[in-house]
This record gives C-alpha cells, sequence and structure tokens, in this order.
C-alpha cells in the first residue's frame, strides 16, 4: 500500500485529531487524560461485577442456609422419636435384667399370684398353673395360698412347663390370664410405645 491510498473505514472515527495541530504537551495530556478516564470505567465495571458476584453468592448462601433449616424441622421430631424408642427400649432391658437377677422366693410367687387374682372378675372355679419349681417352693414353705383364699375359695394349683420362673397363668370359666413376666414386660413396651 502506497501512503496516498485511500483507507477506508467500516466506521466512523471518533474522537480524532490531527496530531500536527496539536501541540506536543496537550498530546501528553490527552494520554493521561485517555488513560485515567479508561483506569475509571474498569474500575466502575469491575466493582459492579464484583457487587454482582457478591449478591449471587449471597442469595446461594441464603438458599442453601433455608434448605439446611428445612432439613432440619424434618429430622428433628423423627431423631426424637428414636431416641425416645431407644431409651424405652433401654430402660425395659435394664428393668427385665434386674427382675432376671432377683431370686425366686416363696414370697414372690405368692404376690404374683395374688396380684393376678385381683385381675379376675370371677371367684369360682380358679385354676392356676405355675412353674414346677414354683409350685415345689410353695409346698416347701407351706403357703397358706395354696389352701385357697376367703376371696376365692379354693384353688387349684398344678404346673405347666410353659410357665417361666415367677409367673402363671390363671384360668376362670371365663378365660385366661396370662400373669408371666415377659408378658408383663411386653405389655409394659407397648403401653410405652403407644
Amino acid at each position: 500500500m502506497k501512503w496516498a491510498d485511500t483507507i477506508l473505514f467500516e466506521e466512523p472515527l471518533r474522537d480524532v485529531r490531527l496530531l500536527i495541530s496539536s501541540p506536543a504537551q496537550d498530546w501528553k495530556s490527552y494520554l493521561r487524560e485517555t488513560e485515567q478516564l479508561a483506569f475509571e470505567r474498569g474500575r466502575r465495571e469491575g466493582e459492579s461485577a464484583l457487587n454482582g458476584q457478591i449478591i449471587s453468592q449471597r442469595n446461594e448462601t441464603l438458599e442453601l442456609q433455608r434448605g439446611i433449616f428445612q432439613s432440619l424441622q424434618r429430622s428433628l421430631p423423627q431423631i426424637a422419636h428414636a431416641a425416645e424408642t431407644t431409651l424405652i427400649d433401654i430402660a425395659l432391658e435394664s428393668a427385665r435384667k434386674v427382675v432376671a437377677g432377683m431370686p425366686v422366693d416363696a414370697a414372690m410367687i405368692e404376690a404374683t399370684v395374688r396380684e393376678a387374682l385381683r385381675q379376675t372378675e370371677d371367684t369360682a372355679e380358679i385354676s392356676i398353673q405355675l412353674n414346677a419349681e414354683d409350685l415345689a417352693l410353695l409346698r416347701q414353705h407351706q403357703s397358706p395360698l395354696l389352701e385357697g383364699l376367703p376371696e376365692t375359695g379354693p384353688l387349684r394349683f398344678s404346673s405347666s412347663p410353659e410357665v417361666t420362673r415367677g409367673g402363671c397363668f390363671v384360668q376362670t370359666r371365663f378365660g385366661m390370664l396370662d400373669a408371666r413376666r415377659e408378658t408383663k414386660f411386653e405389655q409394659l413396651r407397648q403401653s410405652l410405645k403407644a
């Protein structure tokens, strides 16, 4: 290309000055001014972009926080229920171990039978089934319970392999009452979990 060739621009030129007509010192000032304006424009654009990012991150953090709180609100009742169930199981198992460790004596067997008899409404034709060892213990101690009670009359005692130590079955004309330890524990478990 020669110096006399025509140059065509796609867009008109803006802020064009002839260097020949401008003094040299004015050109340096113009460059500083242009540089300062470009710096200020870049700073404003950077601040604007940074503010947009900060607002976006703040919104994301708030959404994440809301999600965590909602998750906790849904989880806390489940955790409380699971802890309650576990505490009930621990308490019942502890009670079962304490009761299982207690020695079975005639007084305890008599108390179990009397408690079961208080739960029956029928006072005629009562049959009581005990563990064979418990029945032998009552006979060995000549328990007055074997002769019957004034409020029930005579009682028929027999041994049963289905009855565990410390428990009994009471049979009346109207049905059977299960007063075994394991049955009482299960009833207690069901009532506590209800």
